[in-house]
């Protein structure tokens, strides 16, 4: 019987695993605690691996922490690229199929036209760098896996954009949002269902594939349209990124062309505004 390890099942992504399990009674896939899913813990991976001999592993643990990774390079490496060489290692060694979660960061973001998996990595910050070496190290390890490029994650789970902005509408009457940065909000409970479905359609086209929600946004776009699902009344001015300076450089430009893995698994891909008003709804049904 088909066995699935989620790592970093306490993060964002990891628990929208979680609810599709319990929802649609996935009873195969495997959610080790914290502590005994450590990725920089290679006797305790080899420990899971001898027990449950899974046939895929999706890899959501990652150092995120985007900002603070500039200071804090060592960790950020370990987690996002160490970490995937401990794992790629016992994949190959167990024959099992890898899940690597990645990210737009990777690329500059200075195109202007969506970004396929056949253009170039170029990170420009810390987080981006680590991400790639992350995934630059598989092919060298096995074959078998699949590197899905995500953006914009947002869910009812953890700590992101939308639960950020119903916070801070609901405490203040106005906010600047930065307006030429653009992307594609992405509900993590879709992103979750497509990696099943890479999972059960037990395809063997490996490779490096892009998901996020269908259409384009600034983070702007973003806000106003979580205010106005959300019915919360905030005046959000637009402003430029050179007004909102991090300690990290963000890419301007974020879009995903998704034609391989609409194509490769057959796949429709939810509009991001869609998917936005069943996450508020799903967030308000909490309160």
């Amino acid at each position: 019987m088909k066995k699935v390890i989620v790592f970093g099942a306490s993060g964002q992504l990891g628990q929208c695993f979680k609810k599709m399990a319990v929802d649609n009674n996935l009873d195969y896939l495997i959610f080790p605690s914290e502590n005994g899913a450590n990725i920089l813990d290679v006797a305790g991976l080899e420990e899971l691996f001898a027990t449950h001999e899974p046939s895929h592993v999706i890899n959501c643990a990652a150092y995120t922490a985007v900002d603070k990774a500039e200071d804090d390079v060592e960790t950020a490496s370990l987690v996002n690229k160490t970490g995937v060489e401990n794992l790629g290692r016992l994949c190959f060694t167990y024959k099992t199929t890898l899940i690597q979660v990645s990210t737009d960061f990777v690329f500059a973001g200075d195109k202007t036209t969506p970004l396929t998996e056949e253009d170039e990595a170029a990170p420009i910050n810390v987080y981006g760098q680590t991400k790639l070496d992350g995934e630059l190290v598989i092919p060298g390890l096995l074959g078998h896996y699949f590197i899905v490029r995500t953006a914009w994650l947002y869910s009812e789970f953890g700590n992101n954009f939308v639960k950020t902005m119903l916070r801070l509408g609901a405490e203040r009457d106005l906010l600047k949002v930065i307006a030429d940065q653009v992307g594609t909000p992405t509900y993590a409970m879709d992103l979750a269902g497509a990696i099943i479905n890479i999972i059960t359609s037990d395809s063997k086209e490996y490779g490096i594939y892009h998901y996020s929600n269908e259409g384009v946004a600034s983070w702007y776009d973003f806000s106003k349209a979580i205010f106005d699902l959300s019915a919360t009344e905030v005046k959000v001015l637009p402003v430029p990124t050179s007004e909102y300076v991090t300690r990290a450089v963000r890419p301007a430009y974020s879009v995903m062309d998704k034609a391989k893995i609409k194509k490769t698994f057959n796949i429709e891909i939810p509009y991001w505004r869609d998917s936005l008003a069943i996450c508020i709804d799903r967030l308000k049904q909490q309160n």
